[in-house]
């Protein structure tokens, strides 16, 4: 019988002492399928995860799971309680101004000594002890470091230390106002289209903070260090198989239970490939994916102030010439123009925009996929 089970993560304190928790479920896998790591919500107005977290344990709890499965719902306690007013702030931990989600850490340093020590080991050792030196330095980052950890350091380490247990990591986001979009290693390509998702960013396989790249990076920089030596450890081959992925599932400060039941099926397709569990009842849709390289993935900047009528429909292509938004200048009214129109010389994908319509000069106002292609 499947094993469920609920803790408690104790992750920090306040300063009335309160303490700052995370619930973590865990599925214990019946086989020897691939481990699973889900988290959601590390930014505060960020919660369609959370719901997406429901329905997955609600489908998981009747299901043959062949992998160990661990879901992090409200990753990030002091975020999603970060008010102000009617919104949620918690993007950048108040008190350092650093984004929460590139706060994870990644030492290279500690790749070609492993590898030297690993040389005429079997893949399955290599795999089991680079798993285990991953885990002792995050470890060590949070139990032995002698000038302390901010509070951001010491949620991202607690949360890095259960991903890094994991074969495959999600990482459960939205944007401001969004389309579904899939930030996915470049050398894990071919498992975009198992994910229901129109829009794929490919990412280059460097560490620049994040939780996807904290967990991949150090699987592909191994991989490249015996490839210097002239020997093969494949991170995509089925015995080590590995690979993260930054689900963004729509747009911030809202759930929808319905929607959410969708998006868990979407992972539970992803999930069903890599025989995580034991099923065939869940088949990615038949659609278009576009997909573009992170170098390609534009921000626009509002060139004016003004109120702003966003026009472009995400997830169509968009031709040269054709207007983004429109910015209402009540100033300019009777003696200017009132309505400027906002276009682009190149043809480009809508992804997300600014979540608001009064906007200053400067403010990042679309995101846009450039040089897009298909999968």
């Amino acid at each position: 019988m499947m094993k469920f089970s609920k803790e408690v993560m104790h992750v920090g304190e306040m300063a009335s002492g309160a303490a700052l928790t995370v619930p973590v479920y865990r599925f214990k896998g019946l086989g020897d399928g691939p481990s699973v790591y889900i988290q959601a919500n590390m930014h505060g107005a960020e919660v369609q995860g959370n719901a997406v977290i429901f329905q997955l344990l609600e489908l998981l709890r009747n299901m043959e799971i062949m992998g160990d499965i661990t879901l992090v719902p409200y990753a990030n306690p002091v975020g999603c309680n970060h008010k102000n007013g009617e919104y949620t702030l918690g993007r950048f931990d108040p008190i350092t101004g650093v984004n929460w989600n590139r706060m994870y850490h990644f030492d290279e340093s500690i790749i070609k000594p492993f590898v030297q020590q690993c040389i005429g080991k079997d893949d399955a050792t290599i795999e089991r002890d680079f798993k285990l030196l991953m885990i002792e330095t995050i470890e060590q980052k949070l139990d032995h470091n002698i000038f302390g950890l901010t509070t951001g350091q010491r949620i991202a380490y607690q949360l890095q230390r259960l991903a890094h247990q994991a074969d495959l990591v999600l990482d459960l986001h939205t944007g401001p106002i969004s389309s579904k979009h899939l930030y996915c290693p470049e050398y894990a390509k071919e498992s975009a289209q198992y994910f229901d998702i129109p829009h794929t960013l490919l990412i280059p396989n460097v560490f620049d903070g994040a939780l996807d790249e904290a967990t991949f990076c150090p699987w592909w920089k191994l991989q490249q260090a015996f490839a210097e030596l002239g020997i093969e450890f494949s991170i995509t081959s089925q015995q080590v198989n590995k690979e993260s992925f930054t689900v963004e599932l729509g747009s911030q400060e809202q759930i929808d239970l319905d929607v959410a039941l969708e998006d868990a099926k979407s992972i539970l397709s992803y999930l069903q490939h890599k025989n995580v569990i034991a099923t065939t009842d869940y088949q990615p849709s038949t659609m278009t994916r576009y997909a573009c390289y992170l170098k390609d993935y534009k921000a626009y900047y509002s060139p004016m102030g003004g109120m702003v009528d966003y026009l472009a429909k995400f997830g169509q292509p968009l031709a040269a010439g054709k207007p983004l938004a429109r910015i209402l200048r009540m100033d300019n009214y009777g003696d200017g123009d009132p309505l400027h129109y906002l276009s682009l010389d190149q043809e480009v994908i809508p992804i997300l925009h600014f979540a608001s319509a009064s906007v200053n000069q400067g403010t990042e106002l679309y995101k846009v996929f450039t040089n897009f292609f298909t999968l």
